[in-house]
């Protein structure tokens, strides 16, 4: 049930990647209706492996929202089994990347979907809805961009960086291979030109790895700053320390002061207003600042957030 903002005029979109944006995007999913609410997700982090077309993002997106998610961990499925992943160890197989029986199956539907011609937006529409989904959610291309990470052990591959090295290696550059050729996807361009948007939110994933593939879409950037629609980040940094993943260790070896400060000053360029954790008070020039609880633990730490994402958007765009 949608607590609050039930005007079908508005539309809002939000940008994610995986466990830190699906947690803001479960809490807009629960404050906002399906016919007010795109969610675009990073595919920077997608592969190929086992011959199975793999969206790590989008799925802890979707699970998340279906409520399928593995709790303790927020990605994957839960009650998960591995026997498939056993048997290719058995036979000699690669394993680094952990695939559960029923993850598998869903790597399966979608790597034939796209194998028959469907276009990764509508194999992602229709698996969502299959799996319960009511909001939209969308990559934020149909075409392939790959992130891959400079590091002094050579390039890798995200994954091979992310999972099978663990973020070990320190990262001397970061490319989106792909991105500059790379079309946005239909609805994303629906989202940043309907005349009804009424503000876009940043989630608190790490702005390198998982919203920079999108910033990397030729456009975005500029569209982001030329809508009138106020666009708003969560800080994913709190006193210093990423709030999940390799944010903070990530800025440190690009010569980058971790903290939510600098984050915002990626932003710069389209920035109307930037929710930080109260330890992290602070003035930017030409952004709104304001406190709140960024860290989301439970369900109502989410959707409180979620609210005051939205209160905090009417705020600036003031009176209709």
């Amino acid at each position: 049930m949608h607590t609050s903002l039930s005007r079908t005029s508005k539309h809002y979109l939000a940008l994610c990647g995986g466990v830190g944006g699906a947690k803001l995007a479960l809490g807009l999913a629960h404050v906002l209706p399906p016919d007010q609410l795109t969610i675009v997700v990073n595919t920077g982090d997608d592969f190929e492996h086992l011959n199975l077309s793999i969206c790590p993002d989008i799925d802890t997106v979707t699970y998340t929202l279906a409520g399928l998610v593995q709790p303790d961990q927020g990605w994957g499925r839960r009650d998960e089994s591995f026997a498939a992943l056993d048997t290719v160890k058995r036979l000699g197989g690669e394993t680094w990347f952990q695939l559960g029986d029923r993850d598998i199956g869903l790597h399966l539907m979608r790597s034939m979907l796209l194998g028959e011609g469907s276009s990764l937006s509508t194999v992602t529409s229709r698996i969502s809805k299959r799996l319960g989904v009511t909001h939209e959610i969308a990559p934020m291309t149909d075409d392939i961009v790959r992130t891959t990470l400079d590091t002094v052990s050579g390039s890798m591959p995200f994954q091979h960086y992310f999972v099978k090295a663990r973020c070990a290696p320190a990262i001397t550059g970061i490319r989106y291979l792909g991105a500059e050729q790379a079309r946005i996807s239909p609805a994303l361009d629906r989202a940043l030109t309907d005349p009804g948007l009424s503000g876009v939110f940043i989630c608190p994933s790490n702005p390198y790895l998982s919203i920079d593939p999108i910033l990397a879409l030729p456009g975005v950037r500029s569209m982001l700053a030329d809508i009138s629609a106020p666009v708003i980040a969560v800080a994913p940094i709190v006193d210093g320390q990423a709030i999940k993943g390799p944010t903070a260790k990530i800025m440190r070896e690009l010569a980058i002061e971790p903290s939510a400060a600098a984050v915002a000053a990626h932003y710069a360029d389209f920035l109307d207003g930037y929710v930080v954790d109260a330890s992290d008070r602070m003035t930017l020039p030409d952004v709104q600042v304001i406190p709140f609880g960024v860290v989301m633990t439970t369900l109502a730490d989410k959707v409180a957030l979620a609210s005051r994402c939205l209160a905090f958007s009417e705020q600036l765009a003031g009176p209709q």
